[in-house]
């Protein structure tokens, strides 16, 4: 017996030049995730091994003080009270900084959110979390890709400098394309490549 298919339309393409690209700098370090549940009756320990209501992880695995990486969750724990104000959800960032990756001759380390659509306003973001730089926020243009993408010549990272450091070894970029809803990076010491 036959079957007719279902007919599926091919989805519409978006037109490249008809979205905005966020470009951040993206920071050397290491990935850092925080995860707040939404029950309002939560047990203020921190425990990530039990259903507590703030875990701590790096990008590919649930972190403890006792397991950290670089740190972090240890942060996270001194920081907890603080932490709660990003509200549920997951919360991506860098941490990065003194004894992390290229260092960028900091003398502490610092947790930048990667959502500067959110947290971009230092009145809204908890006071211990910081934000990657925004380099560059609208319409994709031609010349905004050329400027953006294969090999760059030395800059100064954005990101240290708000900390008073002249660092001019950066890892490269990040470009976030809002119809298409996906990162691609563009590190400076690989060029097109990495």
């Amino acid at each position: 017996m036959y079957i007719e298919p279902k007919f599926e339309e091919f989805p519409k393409i978006t037109r490249f030049y008809e979205q905005d690209v966020c470009i951040t700098e993206k920071i050397d370090g290491t990935n850092g995730l925080i995860w707040i549940g939404d029950n309002p009756n939560f047990d203020q320990d921190f425990d990530p091994q039990t259903e507590s209501m703030m875990k701590v992880g790096s990008r590919s695995r649930w972190i403890t003080p006792e397991d950290d990486n670089y740190g972090f969750a240890r942060w996270c724990k001194e920081n907890q009270e603080e932490l709660m104000k990003l509200g549920p959800g997951y919360h991506y960032g860098e941490w990065w900084g003194n004894g992390i990756q290229r260092k960028y001759a900091m003398a502490k380390k610092v947790f930048s959110l990667f959502n500067v659509y959110k947290w971009s306003d230092d009145a809204i973001r908890p006071t211990c979390c910081d934000v990657v730089p925004t380099l560059y926020n609208g319409p994709v243009t031609p010349q905004i890709i050329n400027d953006f993408s294969g090999p760059k010549p030395l800059m100064i990272s954005a990101a240290a400098l708000k900390y008073g450091i002249e660092f001019d070894n950066p890892e490269g970029y990040m470009m976030y394309f809002t119809k298409a809803g996906k990162y691609f990076k563009c590190p400076l010491d690989k060029g097109a490549k990495g």
